[in-house]
């Protein structure tokens, strides 16, 4: 269910506005019915300037006037045209220094079974760098006598999902790449 737009700051303003019923406010708001009364009282939200739903599109004014005729109906809100990006969680990605030492070994293992990986993704994946990826490649790393591929999933530095994503989009990108190259040599 969509929420509204700041729930309290929306009750204030059908709390002062309206005749709805504590229930109906507090259903449509996402509040309680005991909060509803204490902003109605004033005990609640005293600072807090209402927010006109209609204005701001959640609400339409016959909604308010029949839900304010029937107590038993309740807000239905307004379909709206603009669509929400998708929440993404961006940012530097926190590993615990006791999983740091396991980046190479997730590192060797997605260069040993996933080959078609870009470096760019495996940064992504893990959150390491390019120069560590190239040193586990070509065995130059300080620890490389000790590093055993172990699955980046099991280790606790990616999910499963981003994984399969990651691994969907090389694939898709060396299969382009490589029908190109057929067509190029046909071509020639």
């Amino acid at each position: 269910m969509v929420s509204t737009l700041m729930p309290k700051a929306t009750a204030v303003w059908l709390v002062a506005n309206t005749t709805l019923t504590f229930e109906q406010i507090a259903d449509f708001c996402g509040l309680h019915k005991l909060e509803v009364q204490a902003i109605a009282d004033g005990d609640v939200a005293m600072s807090i300037v209402g927010l006109d739903p209609v204005f701001n599109g959640q609400l339409s004014a016959e909604e308010i006037k029949r839900c304010e005729i029937d107590s038993a109906a309740r807000l239905k809100m307004l379909k709206s045209s603009i669509q929400l990006p998708a929440v993404k969680m961006r940012g530097a990605k926190y590993t615990p220094v006791s999983k740091r030492g396991d980046k190479p070994d997730a590192i060797a293992y997605l260069l040993k079974n996933f080959p078609e990986l870009a470096h760019s993704q495996i940064v992504k994946l893990i959150g390491t760098t390019k120069t560590t990826i190239v040193s586990v490649r070509d065995r130059t790393h300080w620890n490389s006598a000790n590093i055993k591929p172990q699955n980046p999933v099991m280790l606790g530095l990616c999910k499963q999902s981003d994984l399969d994503a990651a691994v969907q989009k090389a694939q898709k990108k060396s299969k382009k790449t490589a029908k190109e190259a057929a067509v190029e040599e046909l071509g020639m």
